[in-house]
């Protein structure tokens, strides 16, 4: 169970809802300001998910726990596999195997050898036909036992390949670079529906702002703003808008606005409410007077 949420957490969702609903209040009320006012928001991670398995079973180990940082593909827990891992050894012997394999490309080899000679000897009139079409016959048989054998080591890789991902499914990777904020279940407890993690991408950031509608279409992807985090240890840090609603809220006159936010080293933590104040929109180019 790998469970992706693009909003915040259901447990969290009355504080974010609350915040949001203070922000568009305040751009409500600076619905007639200019567009260098800086409005409320708050700073999101990017990504939020809850990190299960789709098999059950014992939690073997746990590599990480919470606030530590990870990096896409790492192994983060690994479940109890002894039937698995013993599986896909057997599996990798089947499919390195190719005894059967070399014996019939012997006797492939031996067929055709036969073949020739007893073209030779009919050739010179020592052997009958029926004795050339036997051999030939022969070396059909055997070439059919080459491909039978060689469709076997095939089949047989596959199931190497089928057990191997059972195996893995043993351990929980890590979707992308994040940071751990929570752990659910300690070493020898069971793993059903319950996830083992709940993960967070926070760079980039994702900044949420509700913005009056006098501002609409003036807003749009691509165009940068400057947000000022509530912390005093940060400055003032460019984002760039990256989606915009195409749908106002008729109470409170206001539309939404996410921007991306640009965290290397992950320096500004998310759950911060800010400032956002969009850079002044283009002027648009004076059509060039013509010369009478």
């Amino acid at each position: 169970m790998n469970t992706r949420h693009t909003n915040p957490p259901a447990r969290g969702s009355f504080i974010h809802t609350a915040c949001l609903l203070a922000l568009a209040t305040a751009a409500a009320g600076a619905n007639a300001a200019p567009s260098t006012q800086p409005l409320g928001c708050l700073i999101e991670p990017q990504e939020t998910t809850s990190l299960g398995s789709p098999v059950t079973g014992i939690v073997e180990k746990l590599l990480v726990d919470r606030g530590d940082q990870v990096k896409k593909g790492q192994v983060l827990a690994v479940l109890r596999a002894d039937v698995e891992r013993a599986a896909a050894e057997v599996a990798r012997s089947r499919s390195a195997a190719d005894a059967e394999l070399q014996a019939t490309l012997s006797n492939r080899q031996f067929a055709e050898q036969k073949f020739q000679r007893a073209q030779d000897l009919v050739a010179k009139n020592f052997l009958s036909q029926h004795a050339l079409d036997e051999a030939s016959n022969d070396l059909k048989l055997a070439a059919q036992k080459v491909a039978l054998a060689r469709e076997q080591l095939q089949i047989l890789d596959k199931e190497r390949g089928m057990a191997e991902a059972q195996l893995g499914l043993r351990q929980l990777r890590s979707p992308f670079d994040g940071i751990v904020t929570e752990r659910y279940l300690s070493v020898g407890e069971r793993m059903e529906e319950k996830p083992v993690f709940r993960l967070v991408k926070i760079d980039p950031l994702r900044v949420e702002t509700v913005v009056p509608v006098s501002l609409f279409g003036s807003i749009v992807a691509g165009r940068s703003a400057s947000v000022i985090p509530e912390l005093a240890s940060v400055q003032a840090q460019t984002a760039t808008v990256t989606q915009v609603d195409r749908v106002v809220d008729a109470a409170s006159n206001t539309f939404r606005v996410r921007l991306s936010l640009p965290n290397p080293g992950h320096h500004i933590p998310a759950g911060l409410r800010c400032k956002v104040e969009f850079t002044a929109a283009p002027a648009p180019a004076l059509a060039s007077t013509q010369k009478r």
